[in-house]
């Protein structure tokens, strides 16, 4: 079904560039991703990054994934975004029997996306019935499996709790064709994502299409990956893709200082000393904010590897990282389109679509100021040293 797992990863992401930055035009207009790209990303194995080896999967340090998405963002922030959305659903089949995780992921295209925590499902015989809508299911045109994270209510209507008394809460998986997809996605930015909401009526879902995510305890999978869990690899993706965004948009600024000249001045861009030096601390900028995520996430990645723990404090290091690298990809981005000037203003130009895209994705749960306050929160309850 794919190329080999985990074998040039990134040397396969890097070869795909061309095509998915020649569709990037198309992705916008229709808000999809086109039928050239997702059979590119299908066949090259990319979908299946952190998918279980058990399953024919890369399975691959997050490092890796991190890369993936920063190379396919440079090329189309969409791209890059339903990528990752959809790589990180199926970490799902690290909590999953091998055989339903066999049926959902090795039957083509093998694709899961899901949308927003939210709703109730009911307890019943063999499994669960469910009405609900549920939004923000990036990736879900491409998807041939939809999955949801409900609360359970028992037969009765009373809430089930787990062992520490909060809401139980499962991942339903099903069809995609068991759902209607509705097309309300009418964004300022990543506008190809398709982030549509689907709706299911009355539908009964299995047992076995149930799992509790990113519940340790309940792993059938041993390799590092799933011990991180989808809600933090979710940040460190997204936060590479929005380097990614920061990369191209200074690098078609830099392009254009080289060949421009300013309007009132007969001197070009380049040898404009504000400019020069303006391009020197945005680039600084941008690789102190690529040198810190990584080296977070590979800091975190060698104790993880070494102890099957994944700490509390490496924790709170990821969100601080995530959260921090978008909104300072943000900052690179807004200055190089204000250093762009009027050029960027046209859509012919590689400047106005990474501007909107980076700013969606800086509106998303990943950078939130909240993280801020979380670590804040964690550095001063911890005793001093």
């Amino acid at each position: 079904m794919n190329a080999t797992p985990g074998v040039g990863l990134i040397e396969r992401t890097r070869a795909l560039a061309p095509l998915i930055a020649g569709e990037a035009d198309e992705i916008e207009r229709t808000r999809r991703l086109t039928p050239a790209v997702t059979s590119a990303l299908i066949e090259n194995g990319l979908y299946r990054a952190l998918l279980p080896q058990s399953l024919g999967g890369a399975e691959v340090p997050i490092e890796s994934f991190m890369q993936m998405l920063e190379e396919v963002a440079k090329a189309d922030a969409s791209t890059a975004w339903c990528l990752g959305q959809c790589s990180v659903c199926a970490m799902i089949a690290a909590w999953l029997d091998h055989d339903t995780a066999q049926e959902i992921f090795n039957t083509p295209p093998g694709i899961l996306a899901w949308g927003a925590i939210a709703h109730e499902a009911r307890a019943v015989e063999g499994g669960y019935r469910v009405t609900a809508r549920w939004d923000f299911a990036s990736g879900s045109r491409q998807a041939s499996w939809l999955g949801a994270h409900v609360r359970i209510v028992d037969g009765d209507g009373v809430p089930r709790k787990n062992a520490e008394g909060s809401p139980e809460v499962r991942t339903i998986l099903f069809p995609v064709a068991s759902a209607v997809l509705h097309d309300v996605w009418q964004a300022i930015g990543l506008a190809g994502t398709g982030t549509d909401s689907y709706e299911v009526r009355d539908l009964f879902i299995p047992e076995r299409f149930t799992a509790f995510r990113d519940v340790t305890p309940a792993l059938r999978e041993p390799g590092p990956l799933y011990r991180i869990g989808t809600g933090l690899t979710f940040s460190l993706g997204f936060a590479a893709v929005s380097l990614g965004v920061a990369r191209a948009t200074l690098d078609a600024a830099i392009a254009l200082a080289r060949g421009k000249h300013q309007s009132l001045a007969a001197s070009a861009m380049r040898d404009n000393g504000a400019v020069q030096g303006l391009i020197g601390r945005t680039e600084a900028d941008l690789r102190a904010a690529r040198a810190y995520l990584y080296a977070t996430a590979n800091a975190m990645w060698r104790d993880l590897v070494a102890t099957g723990e994944f700490s509390a404090a490496h924790r709170s290091a990821v969100r601080l990282a995530a959260t921090w690298t978008i909104h300072q990809s943000a900052k690179v981005v807004d200055t190089a389109y204000h250093m762009a000037g009027a050029t960027a203003v046209f859509r012919s130009n590689p400047f106005e679509r990474r501007f909107r895209d980076m700013h969606a994705i800086a509106q998303q749960i990943q950078a939130r100021d909240t993280h801020y306050e979380d670590v804040g929160k964690v550095i001063l309850s911890t005793p001093a040293p």
